[in-house]
């Protein structure tokens, strides 16, 4: 039976528009896959650690070698890095903070891409597809006035294919600050559109990853 990762950062549970997309994305992969595994981290509510001297060691270091706290550390690191092996595809939820992902996401990147193992040459997690919802408050997409100051798709589109050799698909709902934002009120409606565009396109891809790990 397939296998399912899901990952959420969101600060905020409700509301929280990544939060909304993946949760439509799960659903439909979920019911195309019943007796399936979905492995979650909500990586707000439990944030994993940030990567200290101790895990980096542990990794490269002999485990008679380890001291009690490189022992722990690579224990994360091995259970996150087993987590993402034993998924068939991966949906990673992410917001916009201070124009890039939150301190969460990349402190699961930092435990989970380990070189020799999921990252790097022959890593053994290449070609597994990921899905990243990733949300934003304003417009970023090219010809805004912003466009150079999104650091969210075009940092996780490196990381996700250049360290660990993913398939990497995005689903962007833009304006989600309109509701809330005085100065962006003339935006609702086209945040609105964006909404639903990305609602529609996680149901179409969960669907298509759904029939391509289909028993």
């Amino acid at each position: 039976m397939a296998t399912l990762l899901h990952l959420d950062s969101s600060a905020f549970h409700e509301p929280s528009v990544s939060r909304e997309v993946t949760a439509t994305f799960r659903r439909e992969w979920e019911a195309r896959h019943p007796d399936g595994t979905v492995i979650y981290r909500d990586l707000a509510k439990d944030p994993v650690p940030h990567l200290t001297a101790d895990g980096i060691v542990a990794t490269g270091a002999p485990a008679d070698s380890h001291t009690a706290e490189q022992a722990a550390a690579g224990a994360l690191r091995a259970e996150l890095a087993d987590e993402l092996e034993r998924a068939d595809a991966i949906l990673i939820g992410t917001p916009m903070y201070n124009f890039t992902i939150p301190s969460t996401l990349k402190a699961w990147l930092d435990q989970v891409i380990i070189v020799g193992r999921t990252g790097g040459e022959g890593g053994s997690v290449a070609g597994k597809p990921v899905t990243v919802v990733a949300a934003r408050g304003g417009g970023y997409g090219p010809g805004t006035p912003r466009e150079s100051f999104e650091f969210v798709t075009t940092y996780l589109e490196k990381v996700l294919t250049g360290m660990l050799s993913l398939e990497v698909e995005f689903i962007i709902p833009e304006l989600t600050l309109a509701k809330t934002v005085p100065a962006m009120a003339p935006l609702i409606d086209a945040a609105e559109a964006s909404r639903s565009e990305a609602r529609q396109a996680a149901v179409q891809k969960a669907k298509t990853l759904a029939e391509r790990f289909a028993a």
